[in-house]
């Protein structure tokens, strides 16, 4: 199982802290976008769209990251900086 964390304004639209997908022993991102598109859609095409930063445990990772069962996701909005 791969969980999925989502946070700030993603945790507001998909109603939830987190989600868990069986995609099997790894997956891509676009695998785990499709994934999440599936009841999210809007989630899913901004995690395709590269709009959102993604990190897997705990490291920011490149649009080509293999995810492997048991990883933990965190799907992350841009950030803005303060005054």
């Amino acid at each position: 199982m791969i969980t999925v964390k989502y946070f700030a304004q993603l945790r507001q639209m998909a109603g939830r802290e987190e989600d868990q997908f069986d995609l099997g022993a790894q997956a891509t991102l676009d695998q785990l976008s499709d994934a999440i598109g599936l009841n999210l859609p809007k989630i899913g095409e901004l995690v395709r769209d590269k709009k959102i930063m993604v990190s897997v445990n705990y490291d920011v990772v490149s649009a080509d990251h293999i995810i492997k069962d048991g990883d933990e996701v965190a799907l992350l909005p841009p950030f803005s900086g303060g005054a």
